[in-house]
Formats: C-alpha cells, sequence, structure tokens
C-alpha cells in the first residue's frame, strides 16, 4: 500500500469536513452580506462628495463585489463537496485573490472619495 489516503467513492465524507465546508461556506456568505450592508449604507448615508459618481462608484462597487462573493461561495462549497465525495485533491480557490483584489477596488474608491472631498 502506497499510503494514499484518499477514501474510496462509495464510502461517505466524514461529516466534519462536511460541516466545515458549510462553515466555510457561511463565512464567504457572511462577507458578501457586510459588502451589500456596506453598500446600501454608502448610498443611503454618506453624503454626496463634490465628484459627482463617486459615492455611487462606491456603494455599487460594494453590491457588485457582494454579489461575486456570494455566487463564488456557493461554486466554491459545490467544488469542495464533489471533490470530497470524489476522493480527488482540493483544487485552489480563486475567492481569495477575488475578494483581495476587490476590497484593494473598494479601498481605492473609499480613499479618492475621502481625500478629495
Amino acid at each position: 500500500m502506497s499510503g494514499d489516503a484518499r477514501p474510496v467513492p462509495d464510502t461517505p465524507v466524514d461529516y466534519r469536513f462536511t460541516l466545515a465546508n458549510e462553515r466555510t461556506f457561511l463565512a464567504w456568505i457572511r462577507t458578501a452580506l457586510g459588502l451589500l450592508a456596506g453598500g446600501v449604507a454608502v448610498h443611503t448615508l454618506v453624503q454626496p462628495f463634490h465628484h459627482s459618481g463617486v459615492r455611487r462608484a462606491l456603494a455599487l462597487s460594494c453590491i457588485a463585489l457582494a454579489i461575486v462573493v456570494s455566487i463564488g461561495a456557493y461554486q466554491h462549497w459545490k467544488d469542495i463537496r464533489d471533490a470530497m465525495n470524489r476522493g480527488v485533491p482540493l483544487r485552489d480557490t480563486r475567492m481569495v485573490p477575488i475578494l483581495a483584489i476587490g476590497i484593494a477596488v473598494v479601498s481605492v474608491f473609499a480613499a479618492w472619495a475621502v481625500l478629495f472631498r
């Protein structure tokens, strides 16, 4: 035996891994909800900036990122579940760089809005 620890496809996946995958999905969803709330709050509560469209761009970038993260969260959860059921190695996630770049873009909009108010 080569020490390969992959489960046989007919063997059920340990429930702890399934629950961990669900917790990760819920963490991504919480992030998406936070971005959505932030976008709505910026649009509703923040006073208009001198530059037209800055508030709207900031709000829409938060909301768009929330949409991308929520769709990506489902895809990531499904990919992990399928890989565990098939007993194959997990693929790298695209969610981390997408979220990092998205937050950087939102941060640039926010910094620009604050600096040139």
